[in-house]
């Protein structure tokens, strides 16, 4: 006889492949899977009983010493229990006072999480201003890239005139619209849009339309559905639209970042976000939501949103992460930009184990392989 450890990515397989029947799977997959649940500023009376509750069902509520002798008026504590434990509160605590059934309302949330396919989003950029140069296209090279980020696995492709990097130059629309137009006119006339998916990166309603007119299906909007005409166009042409958080605009946005807590906050506005879209008339399963991984961030900032990424997931929206060659990497282990396609998949395949279905990248290829060798191993 033999015991050892295993790490099972995937419970309802392993328990098929073990022999287990239906109804075994769905009772047992439950108690396999585990959540750590932070709760801020829980009123005292709530923490005590959220405690006992907890504990009578073979969870558990770690709390501050404090709290029993009730020395403070709210406590943070950290929820531990399988999804089962989860399932069970977030409906017992529905009969509870304190703000306890608003912490049934969100534990519900985590329960039911939408499990989307894996994409790679490969990066074009019809300027001559992003912050890797190996990036910028002109119209000639740019379908040649696109054919090839095709043939390397790519199914999304992101084409965006303007670089949103920090201190970035302001461009007008007009001169957006004819960085893209040619590029938006060959992908329509080759029908290239039937063999990928491709993304226009802008936030100009004008230049948005043309590319949606153009068969784009996706609007990469780094001001987060600001503009209720993206909203708009969305639900017109019944494409996707990504919401990003940026604190601040490219030309401010790393100007000394500041959070209260950065969970919080970006939770708090993809939450008004989804829905504002939503009463405009968009469908959750079209939205994707991208943390704005540098875009207003510390290094730290950053480096909490992709260990909790997982917690976005309770949107039931596409998680998008987008950290290829940026300057996080390079605080992390100084390197320059050519030398940080290493460091960038380290951060991509940590956002897919957190969460992520769709990663945007320079470097297609290296991320096809990457990706599914990861998959392989998980």
């Amino acid at each position: 006889m033999q015991l050892y450890r295993l790490d099972i990515s995937d419970p309802k397989a392993f328990l098929s492949s073990l022999g287990v029947e239906g109804s075994g799977i769905t009772i047992i997959e439950k108690k396999m899977e585990f959540f750590f649940i932070y709760i801020k500023e829980l009123k005292t009376p709530a923490v005590n009983i959220l405690k006992q509750d907890a504990l009578s069902i073979g969870a558990e509520l770690a709390v501050p010493s404090g709290a029993i002798t009730n020395s403070k008026t709210h406590y943070d504590c950290l929820l531990i229990g399988n999804k089962k434990h989860i399932e069970i509160l977030s409906h017992k605590e529905l009969a509870q006072p304190f703000g306890l059934k608003e912490v049934a309302r969100q534990l519900k949330s985590f329960l039911h999480t939408t499990v989307y396919s894996t994409e790679i989003m490969g990066i074009i950029n019809a300027n001559d201003d992003s912050f890797y140069s190996v990036s910028r296209f002109d119209n000639a090279s740019a379908i040649s890239e696109i054919e090839s980020m095709i043939t390397n696995g790519a199914t999304i492709i992101d084409i965006g005139a303007v670089s949103s990097r920090p201190n970035a130059a302001i461009v007008s629309p007009e001169e957006e619209m004819e960085r893209v137009r040619a590029i938006c006119d060959t992908i329509k006339s080759q029908k290239l849009y039937e063999k990928v998916t491709f993304s226009i990166d802008s936030y100009t309603p004008s230049v948005v339309e043309y590319a949606l007119e153009s068969g784009f299906k996706i609007i990469n909007d780094i001001t987060g559905a600001n503009d209720d005409r993206l909203i708009e166009l969305a639900v017109k042409y019944d494409t996707k639209l990504c919401i990003m958080h940026m604190q601040g605009t490219p030309q401010t946005m790393q100007k000394n970042p500041i959070y209260g807590d950065v969970m919080s906050e970006v939770n708090d506005f993809f939450e008004a976000r989804i829905a504002k879209c939503e009463a405009f008339g968009l469908a959750r399963e079209n939205i994707i939501l991208d943390i704005g991984i540098g875009f207003g961030k510390t290094l730290e900032h950053n480096i909490t949103l992709i260990k909790n990424m997982r917690h976005f997931t309770k949107f039931g929206c596409q998680i998008l992460a987008g950290a290829s060659r940026k300057s996080m990497i390079d605080k992390i282990i100084p390197a320059p930009i050519e030398e940080r396609l290493a460091g960038t998949l380290a951060v991509h395949l940590k956002a897919l184990e957190n969460g992520a279905s769709i990663i945007r990248c320079h470097d297609v290829k290296e991320h096809k392989q990457a990706i599914d060798v990861y998959k392989t191993l998980s």
